[in-house]
């Protein structure tokens, strides 16, 4: 018989507070322009996207975290000391150690809480998210900050035309903590490592530091393979996700998918069969592809604007490069 003591957590979790953060700088598609042959029309109609925000010198992964952190706290009710976790999803912090969540954590106040990062592409939100309700229910924390930032211009070749105009960067932040009545439903989530060649940074850290190639590495892929996984593959995560949380598509008020592609997400609203009352997440129109933080950014624009309000029943999905996926239902904070 064992001797460990059962934990002491909430009987389950709810995320109590969203905060986002959008660099200062707004590039439109005519910037994109200037090194690829494409037009505004094209970029539009393949990926819904006018604009993006690149940050500058200054808006490092750090800043932005701690921007959006310092929202979803206050939006949350509590203080930084009450903190006890700290989880950030970023593919796009260049210094393999320490963790930036490490001093994300101590910036904010936050005191000596466990700080990781995790690495999971587009659906780092939703695997932290999945991590942050564990150590909410199991007792390890009371109040987990997730965070999903990138500086996805970063890793971005100007002059591949495939890519040149999907990626933004940003940052986006909740506070999840105890419920008494189950918020943030069972996650459907995996990964496809047979089709890792799809989305991929160009060339690892090692060769370039071999002086090959000598361009600096960037996201890259294959855009026609990748938009067929999503719009075939994800709308059934999606339904396995609506079905694990026990409700139905008329059963949901908003859709918050990762903000890759508007075609994808249009595709994904037709398979799902969405009724027309569900609020669809856009964000990508003038945010573009930011990868880890484009949920909570998108999530946190749509209660900012009235198109969301507290309370409503959501169903959120990301994936990308692994390939990986998360998905879940959760009640807006």
């Amino acid at each position: 018989m064992s001797k460990i003591k059962p934990s002491q957590g909430a009987p389950y979790a709810r995320i109590m507070g969203v905060g986002g953060y959008r660099p200062t700088r707004v590039v439109p598609n005519e910037v994109i322009l200037e090194t690829i042959d494409s037009s505004d029309e094209w970029i539009r109609s393949r990926s819904g996207i006018a604009t993006r925000h690149w940050a500058s010198d200054e808006e490092t992964v750090a800043v932005m975290s701690i921007e959006a952190a310092g929202k979803a706290i206050a939006d949350a009710g509590i203080t930084p000391e009450q903190i006890g976790g700290v989880i950030v999803s970023t593919v796009s912090h260049f210094k393999q150690t320490p963790a930036i969540a490490t001093e994300i954590a101590d910036k904010i106040g936050a005191g000596k809480p466990a700080a990781f990062d995790i690495s999971a592409g587009c659906a780092g939100f939703g695997y932290g998210l999945t991590l942050a309700r564990g150590m909410v229910t199991d007792g390890s924390a009371e109040y987990v900050l997730v965070i999903g930032v990138e500086r996805l211009s970063d890793l971005t070749d100007l002059s591949d035309r495939a890519t040149a105009f999907l990626f933004g960067d940003g940052a986006g932040a909740v506070i999840v903590g105890p419920s008494k009545e189950p918020q943030i439903g069972p996650t459907v989530w995996g990964s496809e490592g047979d089709k890792s060649e799809t989305i991929k940074q160009t060339e690892s850290w090692e060769a370039y530091r071999n002086g090959a190639p000598e361009k600096f590495p960037a996201i890259t892929q294959e855009g026609q393979a990748v938009f067929r996984w999503a719009v075939f593959e994800m709308a059934k995560v999606a339904q396995q996700a609506l079905d694990a949380a026990g409700i139905t598509a008329d059963d949901l008020d908003v859709f918050i998918p990762h903000q890759a592609n508007e075609r994808i997400i249009d595709s994904m609203v037709k398979t799902l069969k969405l009724p027309e009352h569900v609020t669809v997440a856009r964000d990508v129109r003038t945010t573009g592809n930011t990868s880890a933080a484009s949920i909570p950014l998108a999530m946190e624009r749509l209660l900012a604007t009235g198109e969301a309000k507290s309370g409503d029943t959501a169903l959120v999905i990301g994936f990308g490069a692994g390939l990986v996926y998360a998905a879940t239902v959760v009640t807006l904070p």
